[in-house]
């Protein structure tokens, strides 16, 4: 950008501020800082929340997730599977049109049918090399495309290689949203910064690590209580680096809403027990829900173990260890009780499937720990837990509780990139990791114990092996009955903890601190940012 026009980019920006700090209802904005920066705005490649949460005001997808992870419809009023599991039929909105774009006749036209096969098989191609891809892995290939058809212009029909009952849920993530041909062809590469979608809110500008400005879609085809959606006039994101000083500008008011909180001012706003200090209760909402992510501690148990008999192979230390650590004094010293302690399994609360009056977990039980540890023999046992920098103070504290069934724990440090790669090829003993959901569906978490997903190649990193799981997982695919698949889900959660091959420390939440003149922003699990009902009161 030459000088010239960087001034006025600049001009147009302080205006815009400017406009905004008006109590004027044509101009409701809301701002928010993206302190990890924003590198694109292509759906392609919203792998992370950044980048999902500009995608989910600039795009739409066939489905969308409510704030309680059910999929409900967006540019499918509705759709039917076939009794096999196999075929997917959606059936479109018409009265959908894209953001106008000069590569339209006369800048806009209605979404159809065939936009979609054009979205989908997009990821195929190499030269994109979209992070997305693997949500297309249960549908079916011919000749090299995906079998998506295009019965007509509102009538669009997936057939999947086996049944596979998430895959809504998949439909409903950022990268499976509907793009148009004409735009994405013209633009090409530039289409990361210059996008066009069927959302909430169009592309207005962008200055790189500076400010992203969206505004309102006057044609959004949403209506709610005789409304048309989206209720505010534009969404202004800012990039600032530093977290403290993201902070300051939220409690100075500049920035509407704040997501997560940082260790440096943690106690400023919170008390030990995660409650708002009295100090902000009448300018600031605190939310909390729980957030699909567990943070646990896996063993690796597979057979080609550095030493046959490796510590962490007997179950009965694995469950000593389980029974070893006060999950509830943890989340009150370390955080503030931001979580919920993990006694039950690996899936988290939030989703069905979780349910810790069903499933085998672990409580705190010193005793037990010292029984389990003094009658196999296992006083003295040597185990070094890897972890990367950020979660020291979680995994020391993890140390001086097992300290108490004098077991000997070595604590190291390494580079997340080199734990990853170690912990991929089975050289770590004992770990600390977490997983997040990528779909809101249980079996995203069983899979990290299912044998055919061993790492490397999967993301088994314990290498747990049961043929009876895995036997109850593959017929998980087959039941499409909710209730039925989560009662499987829990039995199969049940298996994999009577074995132990992780340490589930705790269930994560998602922390929003909103200013009080906002309205209408509710969450989920998912941690999802949905603008659409957002308004200010001024």
């Amino acid at each position: 950008m030459n000088l010239f026009k960087r001034l006025i980019f600049i001009v147009l920006i302080v205006f815009f501020i400017s406009a905004c700090g008006r109590n004027d209802s044509s101009l409701d904005v809301f701002r928010y800082n993206e302190n990890a920066g924003i590198l694109t705005l292509d759906p392609a490649f919203a792998k992370d929340l950044p980048h999902i949460w500009a995608c989910n005001q600039l795009y739409n997808g066939l489905v969308e997730l409510d704030s309680s992870m059910m999929v409900k419809p967006s540019l499918a009023k509705r759709w039917t599977i076939s009794e096999d599991g196999l075929t997917y039929t959606f059936y479109l909105r018409n009265d959908v049109t894209f953001h106008d774009h000069p590569a339209f006749e006369g800048n806009s036209r209605k979404l159809i049918a065939s936009d979609f096969v054009f979205s989908f098989n997009r990821f195929l191609d190499e030269k994109i090399a979209s992070p997305g891809i693997w949500i297309f892995n249960q549908v079916q290939r011919k000749d090299a495309v995906l079998d998506v058809t295009a019965l007509n212009d509102t009538i669009l029909q997936i057939q999947l290689i086996r049944p596979f009952p998430a895959f809504l849920g998949l439909l409903g993530m950022a990268y499976a949203s509907a793009v148009p041909k004409e735009v994405v062809m013209l633009e090409g590469n530039n289409f990361r910064r210059n996008p066009c979608g069927t959302g909430p809110f169009h592309f207005k500008f962008w200055e790189e690590g500076v400010r992203l400005v969206l505004r309102r879609n006057q044609h959004y085809f949403e209506i709610e209580d005789g409304k048309q959606l989206p209720f505010l006039e534009a969404v202004s994101v800012s990039f600032l680096t530093d977290r403290q000083t993201a902070f300051m500008e939220f409690i100075k008011g500049n920035l509407d809403f704040m997501s997560g909180i940082d260790a440096r001012y943690k106690d400023e706003l919170l008390t030990r027990q995660g409650m708002l200090r009295s100090k902000y209760l009448t300018r600031i909402d605190l939310q909390r829900e729980p957030f699909l992510n567990t943070e646990y501690l896996g063993f690796f148990i597979g057979s080609d173990s550095k030493a046959a008999q490796s510590p962490q192979k007997q179950k009965a230390l694995r469950q000593a260890i389980n029974y070893g650590i006060d999950r509830e004094k943890m989340l009150k010293y370390l955080r503030n009780n931001i979580g919920v302690p993990g006694h039950g399994g690996m899936i988290p609360k939030g989703l069905p499937g979780y349910d810790v009056s069903q499933t085998i977990g672990y409580r705190f039980d010193l005793e037990r720990a010292k029984s389990l540890i003094e009658r196999n023999d296992l006083k003295g046992s040597a185990i070094k837990i890897s972890v990367t920098a950020d979660y020291v103070d979680l995994v020391k504290y993890v140390q001086s509780q097992l300290d108490q069934l004098g077991l000997e724990v070595k604590v190291e440090v390494m580079p997340t990139a080199t734990l990853r790669e170690l912990r991929a090829f089975g050289k770590l003993d004992v770990f600390r990791a977490s997983w997040v959901a990528d779909y809101p569906d249980g079996e995203n978490y069983l899979s990290l114990f299912y044998h055919p997903n061993q790492s490397p190649s999967g993301p088994n990193y314990t290498h747990f092996n049961d043929k009876n799981f895995d036997r109850m997982f593959e017929k998980s695919y087959s039941v499409t009955d909710p209730a039925e698949r989560a009662q499987l889900y829990r039995q199969m959660d049940s298996m994999v903890m009577e074995q132990a091959p992780v340490v589930v420390l705790y269930y994560d939440e998602v922390l929003r601190f909103i200013h009080k003149n906002v309205k209408g922003l509710a969450g989920n699990p998912s941690n999802q940012l949905d603008l659409k009902r957002v308004y200010k009161l001024n």
